[in-house]
């Protein structure tokens, strides 16, 4: 069973008001397993909190108004199972149910309990991503766009290739997650460190921030923007970065 110190609870309501990003509850009592489908739902663009038992999350379900919910069967103060049942007596959001149960007889108890799909673990997390886009889709949930448009830079997500003016930019992996990223906020101010987690799933305590700075500088010279141009993404000083549409 993970440690609870270190979860992350849900945010209050008035804080996940992006209206194109599906706001995600996920609750497992295993910090590696949260954080491992926190960062897999995060570099989609939706906005992830977490609950590390089933206390927690249902004071979260009373905070916040959740697109889907990520639910391990096992937890420490209760049954996934139980906790569905409650959820489902007052909403019909999209619910995966995460279980190390393989056999038939689970999964159809999860089914037939209100899940709208079920994961066994191990699980590949980009999987776990599509299940998510796939539920978000048919549940007509706030999703994050497939293609960012700002005046003439577009950001397709899909196929992870950005044009300027019509012309493919040549940017790294990294380099297209931390312009994505910063572009699915626009306006929303980023510093290092919080970009050093989002994008790198990293902290200042494994790798410098410099890190981000020289990155931020490889993408504004291939967007030609001037490293004191107020454009696309600006320096916020003595903080970090925004994207400026």
């Amino acid at each position: 069973m993970g440690s609870v110190s270190s979860a992350r609870i849900a945010e209050p309501r008035e804080s996940l008001t992006e209206p194109s990003i599906a706001n995600v509850l996920v609750v497992d009592d295993d910090d590696a397993v949260r954080l491992l489908v926190r960062r897999a739902l995060e570099r989609e663009g939706f906005r992830v909190a977490e609950a590390p038992d089933a206390a927690r999350a249902s004071e979260a379900f009373e905070r916040t108004d959740w697109d889907l919910v990520v639910l391990d069967v096992g937890l420490p103060d209760s049954s996934g199972l139980e906790l569905l049942g409650q959820l489902r007596a007052k909403s019909n959001i999209p619910v995966i149910m995460l279980s190390g149960l393989v056999g038939e007889t689970d999964r159809i108890a999860g089914l037939e309990s209100g899940a709208d799909d079920y994961v066994v673990k191990p699980f590949y997390p980009r999987e776990l991503a599509a299940r998510v886009r796939s539920l978000l889709r048919r549940s007509g949930a706030r999703t994050h766009p497939s293609i960012l448009e700002f005046e003439d830079l577009t950001i397709d997500t899909a196929s992870r290739q950005a044009l300027l003016g019509g012309t493919p930019i040549e940017l790294t992996a990294r380099e297209f997650d931390l312009l994505e990223f910063l572009a699915s906020a626009p306006r929303q101010a980023f510093s290092r460190s919080q970009l050093l987690g989002r994008v790198w799933g990293s902290s200042s305590a494994w790798q410098q921030e410099s890190t981000v700075t020289e990155h931020v500088r490889r993408i504004r010279r291939k967007l030609g923007v001037e490293a004191d141009q107020a454009h696309w993404i600006t320096t916020v000083r003595g903080f970090g970065y925004r994207f400026e549409p």
